[in-house]
């Protein structure tokens, strides 16, 4: 992803991107969950230590104790993502100049180098030649 997106905007926009789809899925797929098993007592969902025995003593299939602690779960997730995209939008508030981005793009460039790059692939095979196998040239 360095190589791909090597300058502070592109990095803004990328974690911005990935936040953004991975809040909507577990939105998404919490919202599905409460369609198909209600919404579940929120105030007091399964220990997520219980044994099944526990569980279904306590009132609920595991199965159904399982579904209501993952529905619990995303409930959190769902709460961090939103705390983490709040701070987020303070990184669109950092703009940097032109040679601070060509920066960004230098050090992306050490740190994931092209791996195609021809002087690359040829210190590669240089690198993966193995110069102790005996010679079969007669010797």
């Amino acid at each position: 992803m360095i190589r791909e997106n090597p300058s502070l905007r592109q990095q803004q926009e990328l974690n911005w991107a990935a936040l953004q789809s991975f809040r909507t899925l577990a939105g998404r797929v919490l919202e599905e969950l409460q369609k198909q098993h209600g919404e579940g007592e929120p105030s007091s969902p399964p220990a997520a230590t219980e044994s099944g025995a526990q569980a279904v003593a306590g009132g609920g299939s595991p199965d159904s104790d399982a579904i209501q602690q993952a529905m619990a779960d995303l409930e959190n997730i769902n709460a961090h993502l939103f705390s983490i995209e709040a701070l987020m939008e303070r990184i669109f508030d950092v703009r940097v100049p032109e040679p601070v981005e060509q920066t960004f793009r230098e050090v992306a460039g050490e740190l994931a180098p092209d791996p195609l790059n021809a002087d690359r692939l040829r210190l590669n095979r240089l690198l993966h030649q193995t110069p102790d196998l005996p010679d079969h040239r007669g010797g």
